[in-house]
């Protein structure tokens, strides 16, 4: 009855579903929400045109006074008059909606028509708008992928993006959305949480307003949410049963690996889909495709749109080359650096080509050295409690234990340049010099936990010599694992023995006081030093002659 109201004053009804869904139902708040907003402003100016006061009389409003003059003339209708009155409020309807248009269709529009503002970074302004924008993540994106599938048919799975930054999640989950537009009789609504900054509250919040939009409008909710791996246990268990009943279409972006950082009844219910870092090749691809872009691109960073923009070819190597892997950070680097150009040239303020002053013939070229400028060193991508600093220590043990000092050298490098902790890389020596090398060169130990007190005393930068004395020393020195499986071993026996473990047998027990000697402790213990030949046992009974360590 509600919404009929709002019908009759000759409001759409994809507007009269919202306006119901943000006010919980109230007709009087959903009008003002209605009037209040830019898009009901101009489809409401028809209807309410014959209530405006005339021109020669005071007004406070370009539009009605109150809102409740609506609703003056009207009376609340019984319910054997509701079917009469939606028959004679139809041809109204269709008169005020003369040419109407898919939500999907209008929701394109209205996104492709938003104005780009030259604060917002060129790497949001180049986001991909569809699939076929999306560069490097072909194994996901294919003819035959899931997500192609997926809308092809118009029904999306939720989804987990899991991938190093700058790769594409956040883009691709608004592709989703924008490709789905072009499938007939498909609508979804696009919501953005971030767990940075959103809380389950707003979680609720969210999929309350999908159930309303689904039960009225038959919309559904694609709820897309940043960084999910920063929510709790408790936080991701509030997704579980929205996605379990199909209120809303989940998708989670993650830089950390899911395994890990996600609760497993979370990756019951969604499909892990894995991103690679970009190519060189692919990020000259976006970098070329912002140069080109006179819309969003490069161009509209600064007042240049009149402006030749030329990009060495070195410049966009480099750029390529050194962003490791990350589609934002050359983007930026790429936009930084043609502001170094620009100032260089004397053109961060462009002259006003109408007035005939010939800015249309100036240009600026963005050379290697503005490219090293902006982005000052390599980027690495390296978190120092993520997965590639388990990879890369990884990496640096193998290295090390198949004897290879120049990559493990590179590793111990890779893990200094990302800015790891070298008393952390120090303990993990320590603990390879026992495990990896052991006996066969007692030394190993001296030398990790001397490296250890070194980097203690220096701290870096003076202590990298000291880590890589040490990792090329370990890698070089013979190995053994004796030690390391007989540990492994005596743990097993202790672990899986039967029952109770044995107890120490006598003769191996002290006798400090009479009473002990007395129960026979210490009995038959032979002195070894005083009978090195002597022959006697130390492991329990059931042990007797089982060998832990195998050392010839």
């Amino acid at each position: 009855m509600e919404k009929q109201q709002l019908l009759a004053m000759g409001f759409s009804e994809e507007l009269a579903s919202q306006a119901l869904i943000a006010t919980a139902g109230d007709v009087n708040k959903a009008t003002e929400w209605i009037l209040s907003n830019p898009d009901g402003q101009r489809a409401s100016q028809d209807s309410v045109s014959s209530s405006l006061p005339a021109p020669d009389q005071p007004s406070t409003s370009p539009f009605q006074p109150k809102i409740n003059r609506f609703f003056q003339s009207q009376s609340k209708p019984s319910s054997v008059n509701i079917h009469h009155e939606e028959e004679a409020e139809e041809p109204q309807l269709q008169r005020s909606t003369k040419r109407p248009k898919l939500a999907a269709q209008a929701e394109e529009e209205e996104k492709n028509s938003k104005k780009v503002t030259p604060h917002e970074p060129l790497s949001e302004r180049m986001r991909p708008r569809t699939l076929d924008d999306v560069v490097g993540q072909d194994h996901l994106l294919g003819p035959s992928s899931v997500l192609k599938s997926a809308i092809d048919c118009g029904r999306i799975p939720s989804i987990l993006l899991w991938g190093p930054p700058g790769t594409g999640k956040t883009s691709i989950a608004r592709a989703i959305l924008n490709s789905c537009f072009s499938v007939a009789g498909t609508t979804y609504r696009f919501v953005s949480l971030s767990a940075v900054t959103s809380g389950v509250k707003d979680v609720r919040d969210a999929v309350d307003e999908a159930k309303k939009l689904k039960k009225l409008c038959n919309k559904r909710t694609i709820l897309f949410m940043d960084e999910v791996h920063r929510f709790n246990k408790a936080q991701q268990d509030s997704f579980l049963p929205v996605i379990e009943d199909g209120s809303v279409v989940f998708m989670g972006a993650t830089t950390e690996n899911p395994s890990f950082h996600l609760i497993t009844p979370l990756l019951s219910r969604c499909r892990v889909l894995t991103l690679n870092a970009l190519k060189p090749d692919h990020i000259r691809i976006l970098l070329t495709r912002a140069v080109a872009d006179s819309d969003k691109g490069l161009a509209c960073s600064g007042n240049w749109k009149h402006l030749k923009i030329e990009v060495s070819d070195e410049a966009m190597e480099f750029l390529s080359m050194h962003c490791d892997g990350d589609a934002r950070v050359a983007l930026n680097a790429l936009e930084i650096s043609a502001t170094t150009a620009a100032s260089r040239a004397g053109l961060c303020v462009v002259p006003n080509i109408e007035s005939g002053s010939g800015g249309a013939a100036m240009a600026f070229s963005i050379a290697l050295n503005d490219a090293k400028e902006a982005l000052q060193c390599k980027h690495l991508a390296y978190d120092r409690a993520g997965d590639e600093h388990y990879n890369l220590i990884s990496a640096l043990h193998k290295s090390m234990r198949g004897s290879d000092a120049d990559a493990s050298v590179y590793w111990l490098a890779r893990m200094l340049e990302g800015g790891e902790n070298p008393l952390y890389i120090a303990r993990r020596l320590v603990r390879f010099a026992s495990e990896d090398v052991g006996l066969a060169d007692p030394n190993a130990l001296c030398q990790a936990v001397a490296c250890y007190q070194a980097c203690h005393f220096l701290g870096m930068p003076e202590c990298n010599v000291n880590l890589a004395q040490c990792v090329a020393y370990l890698a070089l020195a013979p190995k053994s694992i004796a030690v390391y499986r007989a540990l492994g071993d005596a743990l097993k026996v202790v672990r899986e023995s039967v029952g109770q473990n044995e107890g120490v047998p006598l003769h191996l027990r002290n006798a400090p006081t009479k009473l002990m000697k007395d129960f026979g402790y210490g009995k038959d213990y032979i002195y070894t030093p005083d009978n090195p030949n002597s022959s006697q046992t130390f492991l329990p009974p059931s042990l007797q002659g089982y060998k832990f360590l195998n050392w010839p």
